[in-house]
Parts: C-alpha cells; sequence; structure tokens
C-alpha cells in the first residue's frame, strides 16, 4: 500500500483467499484513518473507528465469523508455503491451458478483445453465434452438476465464464472444460468433441507448472502475520 500509495485497500474472502464468501479484508493509512475522523457520511455498520477501539483490547464490535477466520488463516498458511510467486505463475499457467481450450480447440474467442486483457483468474468464451449462453449454462449445471459464471449486463446470454484462481490444480480445471463443452454441444454448438480438452492437455504437457525461479516460502512471514 505505502508503494502505490493506496490509503484504503478493500478484499474479499471468495476469490485468491479460497474461502466462501462473507468476509471482508480491508486495509487503511493513518492518513484514512484521521480523515475519518470528520467525514460526512459515515456509516454506523462498519465504522474505522469502532474497529480501532475494540482491536485495541483484543476484542471485535461486531459478531466476528470465527470459522471464516480460521479459515482465512489456513488460506495464508497455504499461500505462504507455496511462495507468492509460483501462486501468480500457476494461475498464468492454468489461464494458458483455458485459453487454448478456448481458441485452438473450440476456435472461439474471449470477451477481452486483445492479449493484454486477458485475465489469469477467470475467462470470459463467447458462444458461437445463435447459441445462447445461459442455456450452456443451465445445461452444465443441471445435467452435469458444474457452475459456470454468467455474462452480466450487455453480453448476458453471450458468454460464459471458467474461474482459474485459487485451489485449483489441471485435473480440476479439465473437468470444467469438459463439462462446458458438453454442455455447449448439448446446446447447438458446432464443435469438435474432446477438442478443448485436448488442447489444454497439449499445453499443459509442454509447459511447466512451476516457476522458472523457484520461491519456496518467500512470503511466509509476512503473509502468516
Amino acid at each position: 500500500m505505502d508503494d502505490w500509495g493506496v490509503d484504503v485497500c478493500v478484499s474479499g474472502s471468495q476469490k485468491g483467499l479460497m474461502l466462501p464468501a462473507g468476509l471482508g479484508v480491508t486495509c487503511v493509512s493513518q492518513k484514512a484513518l484521521e480523515a475519518a475522523k470528520s467525514a460526512t457520511s459515515r456509516r454506523c455498520y462498519f465504522d474505522y473507528g469502532d474497529m480501532v477501539v475494540a482491536n485495541a483490547s483484543g476484542y471485535f464490535p461486531y459478531t466476528p465469523s470465527i470459522p471464516m477466520m480460521y479459515g482465512l488463516r489456513e488460506s495464508l498458511a497455504m499461500l505462504a508455503e507455496e511462495g507468492l510467486e509460483n501462486v501468480f505463475h500457476r494461475h498464468s499457467y492454468l489461464a494458458g491451458g483455458v485459453r487454448a481450450a478456448v481458441f485452438d480447440g473450440w476456435k472461439l474467442k474471449l470477451c477481452a478483445t486483445a492479449p493484454k486483457w486477458y485475465s489469469d483468474t477467470v475467462s470470459a468464451i463467447m458462444v458461437p453465434d445463435g447459441i445462447n449462453g445461459a442455456e450452456v449454462i443451465a445445461r452444465a449445471f443441471k445435467r452435469y452438476n458444474l457452475a459456470l459464471g454468467a455474462g452480466l449486463s450487455k453480453v448476458a446470454g453471450k458468454l460464459f465464464r471458467i474461474g482459474h484462481l485459487g485451489d485449483l490444480n489441471e485435473l480440476m480445471l479439465l473437468g470444467g472444460i469438459a463439462g462446458a463443452e458438453m454442455a455447449m454441444l448439448d446446446a447447438g454448438a458446432k464443435l469438435e468433441p474432446g477438442s478443448g480438452v485436448a488442447a489444454a492437455q497439449t499445453y499443459w504437457r509442454n509447459n511447466s507448472p512451476v516457476s522458472a525461479t523457484k520461491h519456496t516460502g518467500v512470503a511466509k512471514a509476512g503473509v502468516a502475520a
């Protein structure tokens, strides 16, 4: 936060921290704490002042979710054990396999229009013309017990999303790719069965899941804290 000049940072538990939704994580600078004292749009539910006062004596101003806190501690330990640079590389590596399935296997496009916009955390996959993305998502869930993300707003019904963030490996993603492929075929998409899975397999077999500069527990002390 100091390096980036950030005064308030807010995150959630359900993405890279690999937990269910419901836990908010926030950091705030001394500058922001001072500004909050004279704020005119203060809220009662989550006030940094309440938090600071209660935390000073080891307490929490509201009822905390203890199981989520235990889960957060374990998630941080997992990230520290793997090493953050390795985590970042793994996400890029896994994303590469999904993109291979999209481009080389299915011959489809991503919602992101250029490589600089591709995400290593989630791929939004445009369905073929004439295919309803919502139908693909519904079929994947009802028939194959696979939950795919939906397109929102202007792209509703035009795409589905495959996430590749968190505690994930190649075999888990292959199941998602296979399920999405079957759902698209069932919805009428003209795909070669097995093409997405084969393309992802080829990519992962020819690329390393480990960073060229292996970092083992680099962030252990800092992250665990």
